[in-house]
């Protein structure tokens, strides 16, 4: 089966680094202009040299910090004013570690306009084009939490929980204009953010970091965790043509870590 995303303009959110970056990579592969947003220029830069080219493709960057909502409105409003997207993958980076007694309302305000309301602003811009043009995908980054919630990402578990709810609804709004919405469930990839959550962990409990690796390993029924390459594979299928008839959905990526159906 071959992708082909020519002529398709691609917006990706955090693609910087991990997860992001991996996406941004194989959507190019795959034809499409994409356009990365995350916050450090010089990262940005540098996965936009890594991507693939050619004479029918441009590709750019928007540096943007979605922890500051004002900020990043502004931003995503000036970019809208003149272009638009074909393909939204709506991703950021995740709020601080923490279980509930660790955190206060404002910190889940603060988790709230991180995760959803930028989300929720940028997609909403998006759907113009997508609904003019009868064609649209808008891909959200998730997290396996939001079926089983992990004790110390209260925040992620919360936030993310209402902005899976909320995609499944707009899928059956948005299914009549060709526009397919779909969740992805993210399991342990190795990123920075699983690094930085595992340095923590092993702080916390007085090992080390590969002690901690090793057990979060041990969890996964493949005994590993996932490459960010694998993430783009799946996101680019439904970026396509090929996944027209899904939507909707929460899609697991977590090499069976789900014990719940």
């Amino acid at each position: 089966m071959k992708i082909s995303l020519i002529g398709k303009k691609a917006l990706v959110g955090g693609a910087s680094g991990g997860i992001g970056k991996a996406i941004a990579i194989q959507l190019a592969e795959s034809g499409a202009s994409v356009t990365l947003m995350a916050r450090n220029e010089q990262k940005l830069k540098t996965t936009l040299q890594s991507l693939s080219i050619s004479e029918r493709q441009s590709h750019r960057y928007l540096v943007v910090d979605f922890s500051d909502y004002k900020g990043y409105k502004k931003i995503i409003s000036a970019y809208f004013e003149s272009n638009s997207v074909d393909i939204l993958v709506n991703n950021t980076q995740g709020p601080a570690a923490g279980n509930t007694l660790e955190k206060q309302v404002n910190d889940y305000q603060v988790a709230f306009d991180l995760l959803f309301k930028t989300v929720v602003f940028t997609t909403e811009l998006a759907l113009r084009h997508m609904m003019q043009n009868r064609w649209g995908r808008i891909i959200n980054v998730a997290s396996v939490s939001v079926k089983e919630p992990l004790s110390y990402l209260a925040l992620s578990n919360s936030i993310r929980a209402s902005l899976v709810t909320w995609a499944k609804s707009l899928a059956t709004d948005v299914g009549d204009k060709q526009i397919t919405v779909n969740n992805i469930l993210t399991g342990y990839f190795d990123t920075e953010r699983i690094a930085q959550l595992n340095a923590k962990k092993a702080e916390q409990l007085g090992v080390s970091e590969d002690e901690v690796l090793a057990d979060m390993q041990s969890k996964v029924p493949v005994k590993r965790i996932g490459d960010p390459e694998e993430y783009g594979y799946l996101v680019t299928f439904l970026a396509s043509d090929k996944a027209a008839y899904i939507t909707g959905t929460q899609i697991p990526i977590d090499g069976g870590l789900l014990k719940s159906l």
